[in-house]
């Protein structure tokens, strides 16, 4: 099931419609959909180089909206929509782990999952469910998913298909990679 969404998600970056596909996908991605804007990104910044930030403009605008809606299910829904959400996509372990990491690090988990490829929407409803502090949840979404969709336009504008290649197979590593520059850097500004 998951792969049919996910080839469906693939075909409409042909669409013209895409780029109103694109934000669609970043605003319900962020809270309650299983596919990341990174598979329609990919191939409509690779087929027009120049509009790729552009969409990684849309894609981070599309993914914070949605982020709020996240939170707002975990604020104020999480019994009735959060909960079973988390059960149909299995996250029900990973959502208790996260709560435990979340109230010893708050700030500093939105800042790193927000760059990962780990389903954003984990962060959104956890937020809302801990009542973390709306404005500094939107701040750090906001850094975090436009550093990590500007960063895959960026590479995909100057670098092409190689990139694309690369970042479909070690996303991980690029995102992790990223994510340790942003903290170091906190880190860094912090203590100096």
């Amino acid at each position: 099931m998951l792969q049919r969404f996910y080839q469906r998600v693939l075909a409409l970056s042909a669409s013209r419609h895409a780029p109103w596909w694109l934000a669609a996908i970043s605003f319900a991605e962020a809270s309650f959909f299983p596919i990341p804007p990174d598979v329609l990104l990919i191939p409509m910044a690779l087929a027009r180089p120049e509009r790729a930030w552009r969409l990684a403009l849309t894609c981070t605008v599309a993914s914070v909206a949605g982020g709020a809606l996240g939170y707002y299910i975990g604020y104020a829904l999480f019994d009735q929509l959060a909960q079973p959400l988390l059960h149909a996509y299995h996250y029900d372990a990973a959502f208790a782990r996260f709560q435990q990491t979340y109230a010893e690090y708050g700030l500093w988990v939105i800042l790193v999952k927000g760059l990962t490829p780990i389903p954003y929407k984990i962060v959104t409803i956890a937020s809302g469910a801990a009542n973390f502090n709306f404005g500094l949840f939107m701040l750090a979404s906001l850094i975090t998913r436009g550093a990590r969709f500007f960063l895959v336009a960026t590479l995909l504008h100057f670098f092409g298909e190689p990139v694309r290649i690369f970042i479909e197979r070690r996303l991980t590593l690029v995102t992790t990679v990223v994510g340790v520059s942003v903290v170091g850097g906190f880190v860094v500004l912090r203590y100096l």
